[in-house]
């Protein structure tokens, strides 16, 4: 195991430094990164949320050996630290090691609170961008992972727009209409907010009939809900597809870690897909009007303005 107490070399800063800004440089140059950046700026304005986690050039120029030791000695600490171990080792030989590698942090990190946020909606904004592509961002909020509604929502997004062959929003704008190559929407639960994130991109002169097309199928649902076929086939892939995170050793630590961090409890993942075949038709509902109805979203394009 690495130790918890890094030197913060020159030579490291500098090298971790130069491939920080040489992403920022290539992400400045790149539709879909910009259409992110923009659009967390706009909907989280003066949050955290609304910057990069890398910094900017300005800012990583100007962190310094001193900087690092003073944030780690921050950070670092037995309180926030969650742990998964997965592979040929018991919880005997464990112990010992993890004492003997963390035992010397503090006890408690010294953490800036952050406040919760809301989602500013019925922003719009267009970043122009000579590109082949218009990349689009159209968000709504969404439901912190303790909402006991976030379930029904998580089910009812894969209908809408999970990362299936199957969603509705994959269905009318690549199959029936050809406009994008992928179109998803995402259910992201963060600790201060929750987020409904619809993604696409396609040719400048179909930006408008795309983000059309998204904007309908969201209102379809809110107003109608799905049908129970779709309800049925979608619980039937997620409850089937769960076991897929699970097939490594590195997912597998993956999850366990997550479930820690969420706060879901040690039997998580014997009652996972228990709770999703639970949802029932009149819950996604719900869920939908909650999240989708009478909501006007937060959309940021990045190309050329459509005609």
């Amino acid at each position: 195991m690495r130790s918890p107490n890094p030197h913060f070399d020159k030579d490291a800063i500098d090298r971790m430094r130069t491939a920080l800004i040489a992403g920022i440089r290539n992400d400045s140059r790149d539709p879909n990164s910009v259409a992110g950046d923009q659009w967390f700026a706009a909907a989280f304005p003066g949050h955290p949320y609304s910057r990069r986690p890398e910094g900017t050039e300005k800012t990583l120029e100007t962190i310094t050996h001193d900087d690092l030791v003073a944030l780690h000695k921050r950070l670092m600490a037995r309180d926030n630290l969650k742990i998964a171990v997965v592979g040929a080792i018991d919880a005997k030989t464990l112990g010992p090691l993890l004492d003997k590698t963390f035992g010397d942090l503090p006890a408690k990190a010294d953490l800036v609170k952050v406040p919760d946020a809301t989602v500013k909606t019925g922003v719009v904004e267009n970043v122009d961008m000579n590109v082949p592509q218009t990349a689009i961002r159209l968000g709504l909020s969404g439901l912190k992972r303790s909402d006991p509604d976030f379930i029904p929502a998580y089910v009812m997004n894969h209908i809408l727009g999970g990362r299936s062959f199957s969603s509705r929003l994959y269905e009318e704008v690549r199959e029936k209409r050809g406009l994008a190559y992928s179109v998803w929407s995402d259910l992201a639960p963060y600790d201060h907010s929750g987020i409904l994130m619809a993604e696409t991109a396609t040719k400048a002169q179909s930006a408008g009939e795309t983000l059309k097309i998204i904007e309908d199928q969201i209102a379809r649902m809110a107003k109608d809900g799905p049908t129970a076929e779709e309800l049925k086939k979608a619980k039937s892939y997620l409850i089937g597809s769960y076991a897929l995170r699970f097939d490594t050793s590195g997912k597998i630590a993956s999850q366990l870690v997550g479930i820690q961090m969420e706060d879901l409890g040690i039997d998580y993942i014997n009652k996972c897909n228990g709770m999703i075949e639970a949802v029932t038709l009149d819950d996604v509902k719900r869920a939908a009007k909650e999240l989708l109805d009478g909501k006007e979203a937060t959309i940021v394009t990045v190309g050329r303005p459509a005609s």
